[in-house]
Formats: structure tokens, C-alpha cells, sequence
């Protein structure tokens, strides 16, 4: 079975990029590592959550949010990325096998996938990230229908940045499969009308 999308990273990026695309009606996997930067975090700046929260917690709830608008989400990492038929083939380090029509890297500071992959890096602006991948200003990387969100898109490390790259990223990809702006927002019930007199 083939993915539409494949968010390779569960922390903020791409639990949010998840989030979108799963609730676009694209059938969604994402797998994670559980290796990222903030699984070491407390987060005391993320709008929302004026109590902070650990970071464990907010990538949990992430993945949570994810798997309810309909993505599945999995354990693992992935170790190799590459181009198959009409879309890509990721294997995992245990073994496991995956499709998908397009990919979203949502990795952190870790390049090793990308450069396996043949994905174009640049040089980091952020403190202590030296690589990240070079992306378009849609989040398109050099690899046609691989994307990049987050902080290895060179956006920085706060949690509320990269979570709303990787929503950005996600409107993005939805977009340009629809040929057509995304837009991806529910209102609020009214209350009833009274009944009339």
C-alpha cells in the first residue's frame, strides 16, 4: 500500500504537518525515532500552554493530535530514502518497508537521512545546527516531492516555530496537489437561535 504522505520525524514539525495533511483526506504515515531535540526539552514559551509542558508530553500529544485527524504513526527510523516508481520507498532500520507518493523530512538537526538520500544541503544559521537541507520557499527540497520542514529546513529550534513550519510545509504540499490554496479552518458552532416568540 502506498501513502499519499510520508512525515519522516513525530516531534512538533511533523506531528503538525501530519496534523494538515491527514485532515486534508491524504492518507498519512508517520514514523518517528523518538531521537528529537525535544524529547530533551521544557517548554515554558509555546503559546497555548501558559503552565509550559515537558517536552516528552507536547511530542506525544503531537503524535496524538496526528493519529486523531487520521494519520498512522509509528515507531522507527528510517535508514534509507529513495526514489521508487511514482513516488519513494523508506525502509526503517528494523526492517520495515514503506511507500508514499511524496515525503516530508521533519528531522531535527540530523542530515545523515537527507545526504543518503542525494537531498542538496546548505550551511545552518541557527546556533549549533551546521547543515540543514536547502529548501525552496514552499519547503520543496532538490529531490521533486521530498519536503522539508522544521528545524533541518533551517527555521529555528523553538517548538511553536517549527510546528507551524511544518503546518506551512503541509498547506504548501496539499496546495499543490489541489492546484489550488489550501486553506484548513473550522469554526465555531452558533448558538441556537431562540425560539421565536
Amino acid at each position: 500500500m502506498a501513502y499519499d504522505v510520508a512525515v519522516v520525524g513525530g516531534g512538533p514539525a511533523g506531528a503538525s504537518a501530519a496534523t494538515f495533511t491527514a485532515r486534508a483526506g491524504l492518507q498519512t504515515l508517520v514514523i518517528d525515532a523518538d531521537a528529537g531535540m525535544t524529547r530533551r526539552a521544557m517548554v515554558n514559551n509555546h503559546l497555548g500552554l501558559p503552565d509550559g509542558m515537558a517536552g516528552p508530553d507536547l511530542v506525544e500529544s503531537g503524535k496524538a493530535q496526528a493519529a486523531r485527524a487520521g494519520a498512522e504513526v509509528i515507531a522507527g527510523k528510517v535508514v534509507s530514502l529513495h526514489k521508487s516508481g511514482d513516488g519513494f520507498s523508506l525502509k526503517t532500520e528494523d526492517g520495515q518497508a514503506f511507500d508514499a507518493k511524496q515525503v516530508i523530512l521533519t528531522i531535527g538537526a540530523n542530515t545523515e537521512l537527507a545526504k543518503i538520500a542525494g537531498i542538496t544541503l546548505k550551511e545552518g544559521t541557527e546556533p549549533r545546527i551546521r547543515e540543514v537541507i536547502q529548501t525552496d520557499p514552499q519547503g520543496r527540497t532538490s529531490v521533486a516531492g521530498v519536503w522539508a520542514a522544521g528545524t533541518i529546513a533551517g527555521v529555528s529550534v523553538h517548538t511553536i516555530i517549527t510546528a507551524g513550519d511544518g503546518a506551512r510545509v503541509a498547506i504548501n504540499l496539499i496546495s499543490d496537489g489541489k492546484g489550488e490554496r489550501h486553506v484548513d479552518h473550522d469554526a465555531m458552532p452558533r448558538p441556537a437561535e431562540p425560539p421565536a416568540g
